[in-house]
């Protein structure tokens, strides 16, 4: 298979791809839009690709497994090489339930299609996406992709089609872009990662390559005019995008058809921009920025991962000047020896094996995701950590989410007592759930009837009108308490996401009346108003009420962390946040518990800030373990550090049981 003519501009192009990349990833300076230089690289192998199929069957030598061969020649080594790399640093570096991840990430990229996982995931824009060191890999998957369904398109038009080539390719990529607008309102993870939402970007290079004539003949100031267009319709999105632009669609033309004009215009024009970008230094970040593009990612991620703080400046610069030092050393021990052909010269020899190599890792991968992350390689402290991440000891059986509640459905704590009245009823969202090893065990020391239900997403409320089950679940559990009549009822929940949102759901959960619009203003209102008729039915029915308030909100995932400080032997101590913090975000519902329980003797509070903070901080940890599975739930061990805040309760009820009997 021939090769196209060297042009040192495209290499200078290339860099002018990678460098906004690496920028944006890096957080450096205003390359806020700096995304959009894969989008560059898109129709940048668009348009290589397509030239050489061009000029191979035009010379009828043309061959699918050529082909094909050359792309792993060219791709695959130095992907293979940062893959094992990671996978390698991951088992030192990475908690169970992100190196399970990776290792699902190496198993769908060998089989090139990392993008439809990460499709399937959070989107590229979210906080989640800092730890996954193979999230760049999109693009290579939708390349990869592209590389096998491309070829087979162009030899289908054939024969009489083959004078309508362009014009179908043309209309093929005008319904992609079409898609792709659709999709970036109504379906912006498709637009972003899959490849018929990016396969015009593709087209668009593969177009400007079976454009007949090129740029020859047209004069040199139309030329320069392209050329100078091409450059700031790439540059301006650069500086002005930002992760909030819808993206692609139509947001991704400037770049798109700057590129393309780019190339045409340096094609046959000696333009300022051919001088510039083929200026040596940019034709070697041009030369290396495949394999810069490989490693900067995660090396960011592996360092931010252990950082815990957001990296400043220094560490930044720090982490690009080894992200080009690794690039180098790719470009010329990994990338050279194949591409010259000094490894594996056989196209058979290369095809086997990349097939091998592909085995291999993704074998590896799926016995990393097989085994959980393999918490086995963890010290004992922490593995600790690490298996907290988990509902465990009962946590989920007095969860209902859509199954159907019935009396007999409800846990009952301890067993041996299920059939009497209960002291006492615990009732709400997963936040209830998570006390029930606490519920549990005071149950069974004390010997008296608990039971508990839950329904994750649905607050204790009366009037939860937005949500049908949660609705029947509120129903059902208020006509249970009002026949069974607990001497009390504990109240539990995540009372501020109903009020304020939370990052991962938006204002999904916030309370409203149907079809009004999210705002924590009515939310509070609303708040006030059900809570306060929840209540008064409840002491209608002569049951004492015990509101719990929110456990304090981390601003990171508590097993995760710990895990982390555990593996570089730092202080696990460092897992904690400012108490104010806490105090500022839920200060509306603490007033509002505060102020239902005034006057009313029936309504007490408990608040569990009192024994996971300590007026200063709020703690992730003690003695060795996670008190929480994420950033909002308790653990097993944290439900059980409440106990002293539920001791009285259960005594005061007990007490008054007896006195009753008497």
């Amino acid at each position: 298979m021939s090769s196209l003519p060297y042009r040192r501009d495209i290499d200078g192009l290339r860099a002018l791809a990678i460098l906004p990349v690496v920028f944006y990833h890096l957080g450096l300076g205003g390359f806020t839009g700096g995304y959009v230089g894969v989008d560059v690289f898109l129709v940048i192998s668009g348009y290589l690709i397509t030239s050489i199929i061009r000029r191979d069957r035009q010379a009828g030598r043309f061959s699918f497994v050529d082909f094909w061969a050359r792309r792993a020649r060219r791709i695959l080594p130095a992907l293979f090489v940062m893959m094992a790399v990671s996978l390698a640093a991951g088992w030192f570096l990475m908690e169970p339930r992100d190196y399970e991840q990776l290792g699902r990430a190496v198993r769908y990229q060998t089989m090139f299609a990392s993008n439809i996982l990460f499709w399937k995931q959070d989107g590229y824009f979210d906080a989640a996406s800092e730890f996954k060191p193979l999230l760049h890999t999109w693009s290579l998957s939708v390349e990869e992709q592209f590389y096998i369904l491309f070829p087979l398109l162009l030899a289908a038009i054939s024969g009489r089609l083959l004078r309508w080539r362009l014009a179908i390719l043309l209309a093929v990529l005008a319904l992609s872009l079409a898609a792709s607008v659709w999709a970036v309102s109504q379906r912006p993870g498709s637009a972003f990662f899959l490849l018929p939402m990016r396969a015009w970007e593709l087209l668009a290079g593969a177009a400007l390559a079976l454009l007949p004539g090129g740029s020859r003949g047209h004069s040199q100031w139309s030329l320069q005019l392209a050329a100078t267009l091409g450059i700031a319709a790439i540059l301006l999105p650069v500086f002005f995008y930002d992760s909030d632009t819808p993206f692609p669609g139509l947001a991704a033309l400037p770049a798109v058809l700057g590129t393309a004009l780019l190339i045409w215009a340096n094609g046959a024009g000696d333009t300022w921009a051919r001088r510039l970008l083929g200026w040596q230094p940019l034709v070697w970040f041009g030369l290396i920025s495949y394999s810069l593009y490989l490693w900067h990612w995660p090396l960011y991620v592996f360092v931010q991962y252990h950082a815990l703080e957001t990296l400043g400046l220094p560490a930044r610069l720090g982490l690009l000047a080894a992200s080009i030092g690794l690039a180098a050393l790719s470009l010329y021990y990994v990338e050279a020896p194949f591409r010259e052909r000094k490894l594996f010269a056989g196209r058979r020899q290369m095809l086997g094996a990349a097939l091998c190599s592909l085995l291999l890792l993704g074998v590896v991968g799926q016995l990393v995701r097989h085994y959980d992350g393999v918490p086995s390689r963890l010290s004992e402290e922490a593995l600790r950590y690490a298996k907290a991440s988990k509902w465990r000891d009962g946590q989920t059986d007095c969860m209902f989410d859509k199954k159907a509640l019935s009396q007999e459905s409800i846990c009952r704590f301890p067993a041996e007592l299920a059939a009497e009245r209960p002291l006492l009823v615990s009732w709400g969202d997963s936040h209830s759930a998570a006390l029930s090893p606490l519920l549990r065990e005071l149950a069974a020391s004390r010997r008296v009837p608990i039971w508990q239900a839950s329904l994750a997403g649905c607050p204790p409320l009366l009037g939860m009108l937005e949500k049908d089950n949660c609705l029947r679940f509120n129903q059902q559990m208020l006509e249970f308490v009002e026949q069974q009549r607990p001497g009390g009822v504990i109240l539990a929940g995540r009372w501020d996401m109903y009020v304020y949102g939370d990052s991962q759901d938006g204002t999904r959960n916030i309370l409203r009346e149907p079809d009004d619009t999210p705002d924590s203003s009515i939310a509070e209102a609303l708040l006030r108003q059900r809570l306060s008729g929840m209540i008064e039915r409840l002491n209608a029915a002569d049951v004492h009420v015990w509101l719990v308030k929110d456990v304090p909100l981390l601003p990171f995932k508590a097993p995760a962390r710990l895990v982390r400080l555990s593996l570089s032997g730092e202080d696990v101590g460092r897992a904690r946040f400012p108490f104010a913090e806490h105090t500022a975000r839920v200060a509306y519902v603490n007033a509002l518990f505060d102020a239902l329980a005034e006057g009313n003797p029936r309504v007490s509070v408990i608040d569990p800030s009192s024994v996971l903070c300590d007026g200063l901080d709020c703690f992730a940890e003690r003695d060795g373990w996670s008190l929480y599975m994420d950033n909002n739930h308790l653990s097993t061990q944290g439900a059980h550090e409440l106990g002293p805040l539920f001791e009285p309760m259960l005594q005061s009820l007990d007490d008054s049981r007896i006195a009753s009997q008497q």
